[in-house]
């Protein structure tokens, strides 16, 4: 949605499509998005989902859904478009790399295939590069590395482990084929897009640009969007932790959320509540409902909140720029990573599965603006002292602020006028003009 805002600013017309289910929940939290601005129709096409499915629970079931009722039902789309209106015919299909399947229907219709990739160039230069590692012996066919195995695609990049892909994270063997499956055939659907947008710079990735002929970089988004006040969110923002906010002392406060789609058991939540405690410090923490496997929240015994203020979901495009805030715990989401990165905030990282692993490592190991939360001996959970001791060193600390807000100027100047990523985005909307 921050792109597309971008593009209608430039008088392009932008058709957003979503699946049904999704829809819903984000006009369900954002009624706003219904009054969008009239030159981003929203469309929806049908996913055999109930309003009350939760697409996030049933993401993979979703993508195996749609690749089976998207194609008829986008093609009538685009031939609805097109015929209602010959001055605006449907020029451009940009596509999910989640669904690059997509890109067969658009050289079909007429339009030109553009991909987005949401996560980081880096990211999307491994799933590409995925093929050459099963050639090479790298990766086995049954998804694993050869043991003592890392995968690195340069000097520059950190490398990834077994338990850091996209497919390694679930247990059952079925979604794990499909995500394989789906990283693996990706790069055969993607290679047909003409340019693969990303949410992320070259001044933050430069090692993996280089490796991405086609990858034009034209983000940080929310930079770009930082005074639109509409969201696109799962959930209803709570806005009062802001005035809490307001009260707070700056860069005193510990913010913690783990996206959307994280689950936690009781036992590890119940750690990171006296974690927090523990520190001493205040905390703005979000507990979205389900967090706790689906089940509703239980505090432990004793757990005070009076240091902190709990929402089930707070506006972090305005939490994260707010002075009070001194540290993101968070689970290292791409998005929430560069929302933090280009706020100057340091991260305590709390990743769950997929590119998060490797999102942590960029954090702690390549921009030195954060430290990662372990699990216990047995591997289990984090443990409270964990949790309390990791907070001590963040702000004990100066050099992890000094490097965050050494980031958020470079990304900064990145979007601003000449930067990398506003040349880039100025390439590509001069290119949709002249192909229109």
């Amino acid at each position: 949605m921050s792109l597309c805002r971008q593009i209608a600013k430039h008088g392009i017309k932008v058709t957003f499509v979503n699946a049904e289910s999704v829809h819903h929940k984000i006009i369900s939290a954002s009624p706003q998005q219904q009054d969008e601005d009239d030159s981003i129709v929203m469309e929806t096409v049908p996913d055999g989902f109930t309003p009350e499915d939760d697409p996030n629970n049933n993401l993979f079931t979703l993508l195996k859904s749609l690749r089976r009722t998207m194609p008829q039902t986008l093609t009538d789309l685009i031939q609805r478009i097109n015929t209602s209106n010959p001055n605006e015919k449907v020029t451009c299909l940009i596509a999910d790399i989640a669904c690059s399947w997509i890109f067969e229907i658009a050289e079909k219709m007429g339009a030109e295939p553009v991909a987005i990739s949401t996560p980081s160039i880096a990211s999307l230069a491994f799933m590409l590069h995925t093929p050459k590692l099963l050639q090479q012996g790298i990766l086995n066919t049954n998804e694993s590395l050869q043991n003592g195995v890392v995968v690195s695609l340069s000097n520059d990049i950190p490398s990834w482990r077994n338990d850091e892909f996209l497919w390694s994270f679930s247990k059952d063997p079925e979604i794990q084929k499909l995500i394989f499956e789906f990283t693996t055939k990706g790069f055969e659907e993607t290679s047909k897009a003409k340019w693969w947008l990303c949410n992320s710079c070259h001044e933050l990735e430069p090692a993996a640009t280089q490796l991405l002929p086609n990858v034009l970089p034209v983000g940080p988004l929310n930079l770009l969007d930082s005074n639109n006040v509409k969201s696109a969110n799962f959930f209803s923002e709570d806005s009062s932790c802001l005035s809490w906010l307001d009260i707070q002392p700056d860069g005193s406060v510990v913010y913690v959320s783990f996206g959307s789609s994280g689950v936690f058991s009781q036992q590890q939540l119940d750690e990171l509540a006296l974690g927090l405690e523990l520190s001493g410090r205040a905390f703005l923490c979000v507990i979205r409902p389900g967090l706790v496997n689906g089940s509703p929240v239980v505090y432990p015994p004793g757990f005070r909140t009076g240091l902190g203020k709990i929402v089930e979901w707070a506006p972090q495009n305005r939490v994260l720029p707010h002075p009070s805030i001194g540290c993101f715990v968070s689970h290292c989401g791409w998005n929430s990573t560069t929302e933090g990165v280009t706020n100057g905030v340091p991260f305590l990282c709390w990743p769950h599965f997929g590119d998060q692993f490797h999102n942590e490592r960029y954090i702690c190991e390549k921009w030195g603006i954060g430290l990662k939360i372990d699990f216990n001996e047995d591997g289990i959970i984090r443990s409270r002292y964990e949790i309390k001791n990791k907070i001590d060193m963040i702000f004990s600390d100066n050099k992890f602020k000094e490097n965050a807000l050494k980031l958020k100027e470079m990304c900064g100047e990145s979007v601003g006028d000449g930067g990398t990523s506003c040349i880039n985005l100025k390439k590509f909307i001069d290119h949709l003009y002249r192909s229109c």
